[in-house]
């Protein structure tokens, strides 16, 4: 503890130090965007979710001198390390310099940090309310927390390291920024009730994979109507039904998936002929062939 002390306010943090971890921060993040084998990985949630950028953030105000020393090395880091992750991108994506626009998204986060490290400093004076500060940082990560446990759920083990960085962030915070005990027991009190209620949310409200898995007449090859029923080999993946389209003024099979794998969609005539299509499930897509 006493060495995440020192990280949480002992480092010199100089403009020097801080412009090369905010080119670093930003380099690592785009090779995590643009390496094939991280999609859908806790490796390239940093890429675009909070969790790893509150962490950037607390580290900065706790190892900055002044609050207006804090506003202005939160607002400089994110200045440089957010356009940065899409400058590195450009050569690696069809899309070009189109892929600034998402930079609008960072650049409003990017001008926020000014306020936020100003008022972020102020959990420094080791005061009961610096916990009304840190308070909204905690909520945040119990959102994100939430998101990744269905995520994990939909898709074991994936994004399990984002949610276990989650957990274990908003409980330490209280930990490691506030030295009277009182206010440390009351930070993690607080975090503690979030995650519950985060879990609790997430085993309620599964993730569900909404989309359209065949058309009648598509590039699959399925040939429907209303007379036919469709299913799933394995339930446990969801439930699959024929729905007329009328904007397309045609039959479609829908889905709603609530696990990714692998299970065959079986389509059934009238007569009881079958037609069996593997489908290979993602967390946003999917690939079908007929068997």
């Amino acid at each position: 503890m006493e060495k995440l002390k020192k990280l949480f306010g002992g480092i010199d943090l100089t403009w020097t130090k801080l412009i090369i971890f905010a080119v670093l921060a930003g380099i690592y993040t785009a090779v995590m965007a643009i390496l094939p084998i991280t999609k859908h990985t806790s490796f390239a949630d940093i890429t675009i979710y909070f969790e790893v950028w509150i962490l950037f953030g607390i580290l900065i105000i706790m190892n900055s001198k002044s609050p207006i020393d804090s506003a202005l090395k939160c607002f400089v880091f994110f200045l440089i390390s957010q356009p940065l992750v899409y400058l590195i991108q450009i050569p690696f994506t069809a899309i070009g310099w189109q892929l600034f626009n998402s930079y609008r998204y960072w650049f409003i986060w990017t001008v926020l940090t000014l306020p936020m490290g100003f008022v972020g400093y102020y959990m420094k004076k080791d005061k009961w309310w610096g916990l009304l500060i840190l308070l909204p940082m905690l909520a945040l990560l119990g959102y994100h927390y939430n998101m990744y446990l269905g995520k994990m759920l939909y898709h074991f083990p994936y994004h399990m390291l984002s949610m276990l960085f989650c957990a274990v962030t908003s409980l330490l915070y209280p930990l490691i920024i506030f030295s009277e005990k009182k206010v440390k027991l009351a930070g993690v009190a607080l975090s503690c009730v979030i995650i519950v209620d985060m879990t609790f949310i997430s085993l309620t409200h599964r993730v569900v994979y909404n989309t359209t898995v065949l058309t009648n007449g598509g590039s699959a090859g399925a040939v429907f109507d209303d007379t036919y029923t469709v299913s799933l080999e394995d339930n446990s993946y969801g439930k699959v039904y024929i729905k007329y389209d009328g904007g397309l003024e045609d039959y479609m099979v829908n889905a709603e998936f609530v696990k990714a794998g692998t299970t065959d969609i079986i389509l059934e005539d009238a007569n009881g002929n079958k037609t069996v299509y593997e489908i290979v499930i993602r967390e946003d897509s999917y690939d079908i062939h007929e068997k």
